[in-house]
């Protein structure tokens, strides 16, 4: 509660004891930023005046939902004008109550609707940051031997509390791995909080994971939590792990052995009850013996590892995903599901993927942008896809040895049936009257021979 008038703070500060609340009441809009810097996140409902000394409640508005923009602000003024009230609603303002305020009637009621307001807007927030997530866990997408290995690893450790390194190339779905492991968890209703460790300098990543006090350092003007406290209770992803600094490697060490955290600038102490989850394309194991990375904190983080293997040595995936960033980017741009023609797959399919999963995806989207027509044809994929598809053509009279000539055609079915199944294993087994895993079998043989160039 801000108001410069001391009789009627006082009055309306005892009303709303009496009907139930905690206030907190000050005399100028700058001491009650100072305190709502220490316990916004403990406070419903910010109640201010608008003509006051020093800053107006107009200012005190737009600098709390700057900096909170969750917190609903309720205006008390003498000065009823039309212009005020919509000045008040335009900068967001959730009431604007009259002076002198009935506090039954009126203030009591306006404030309970504010916090259920509040409520609302963390409920719908808190769905919409879960359906995120379980949207990007079912993005872990694959049917082959490798991949069902890992889904089986992410069910048996995720209700386990232990630390997980995830290890793997660039773009082979990592973070993926790390929000499936935080859904299956008990965590899953708690925050999912990720950084990436390679993106910071060393200062600022100390700062965001572990927070810092006012004054720890130029700019630092409010106390302000790390990650570290924000994924209290939930799931804190560290990916590039590897990238680390040695300073900043011993303070996460303290964290995985004592449970607590020190914010930058301060001597105290604060527990944390965090899951990490850690995730680097380096091998540590190497990183160690090299010196560049601490052999204890390498213990600490690898108590459960999951490895991924990179697109290439699960190309009979490669339809799957396919059919998977077709609908994925289809409905977000609103455009009709196209099919993959048989040269396409087979160029995709034959591709050696350096960048992974990410390369595949972002190619997939370009196809699906230029595409026109209901097939997406091997002319709308990059340059380097369209010179390798397919195979040359025979000069006319030349013919193809036996073996090369019934690959050919046994690949060129396998990526078809795939493509009419939607990507499906088990439903393209059944096109083709197959065993599923005799089919798993083959697709995998084709993929590799071709790679190898052996006929069989």
């Amino acid at each position: 509660m801000v108001e410069d008038e001391a009789l009627v703070r006082r009055a309306v500060c005892r009303a709303l004891q009496a009907g139930g609340f905690s206030v907190r009441d000050f005399d100028a809009g700058a001491d009650a930023l100072a305190a709502l810097d220490q316990v916004a996140d403990d406070v419903d409902v910010l109640i201010t005046d608008v003509l006051m000394p020093g800053m107006s409640g107009f200012e005190l508005l737009t600098e709390a939902h700057t900096r909170w923009r969750d917190l609903p602000v309720l205006f008390m003024t003498g000065q009823a004008t039309v212009s005020a009230a919509v000045e008040a609603m335009r900068l967001g303002a959730y009431d604007y109550l009259v002076k002198p305020v009935d506090a039954q009637n009126t203030l009591i009621p306006a404030v309970r609707r504010a916090i259920e307001h509040k409520r609302l807007l963390a409920r719908n927030r808190f769905l919409e940051s879960q359906l995120e997530a379980a949207q990007r866990a079912r993005g872990m997408v694959g049917d082959s031997a490798a991949m069902r290995q890992v889904s089986a690893l992410v069910s048996a450790v995720a209700p386990a509390e232990v630390t997980v390194l995830v290890l793997g190339e660039s773009g082979t779905g990592k973070e993926l791995v790390a929000r499936a492991l935080h859904e299956q968890s008990e965590r899953s209703g708690r925050a999912f909080v990720d950084v990436n460790c390679a993106a910071l300098t060393d200062s600022l990543l100390e700062s965001e994971l572990f927070g810092h006090v006012k004054g720890a350092f130029t700019g630092a003007t409010t106390n302000r939590k790390g990650l570290f406290e924000t994924a209290s209770s939930g799931t804190l992803f560290m990916d590039e792990v590897g990238e680390l600094s040695p300073a900043t490697q011993a303070r996460l060490l303290r964290v995985l052995q004592e449970g607590t955290i020190r914010p930058v600038g301060s001597t105290e102490s604060r527990r944390v009850d965090v899951r990490v989850i850690a995730a680097t394309n380096r091998d540590l194991g190497k990183e160690v013996e090299a010196g560049r990375f601490r052999q204890d904190l390498f213990y600490r983080l690898n108590v459960f590892t999951i490895e991924l293997p990179p697109l290439r040595d699960r190309r009979e995936d490669i339809p799957i995903l396919v059919d998977h960033f077709l609908h994925k980017h289809g409905q977000r741009l609103g455009r009709r599901i196209p099919q993959v023609d048989t040269a396409t797959m087979d160029a995709l399919s034959s591709h050696s993927w350096p960048g992974n999963v990410r390369e595949l995806e972002n190619t997939v989207e370009r196809a699906l942008v230029l595409c026109r027509a209901e097939v997406v044809t091997v002319d709308l994929l990059p340059p380097s896809f369209r010179d390798s598809a397919g195979m040359p053509a025979a000069e006319p009279g030349a013919l193809q040895p036996l073996n090369e000539a019934r690959d050919e055609f046994v690949r060129t079915y396998v990526s078809r049936v795939l493509s009419m199944a939607g990507g499906n294993v088990a439903e393209a087994a059944r096109l083709s009257g197959m065993d599923a895993s005799n089919f798993r079998r083959l697709t995998r043989r084709m993929y590799e021979g071709k790679r190898s160039g052996s006929a069989d």
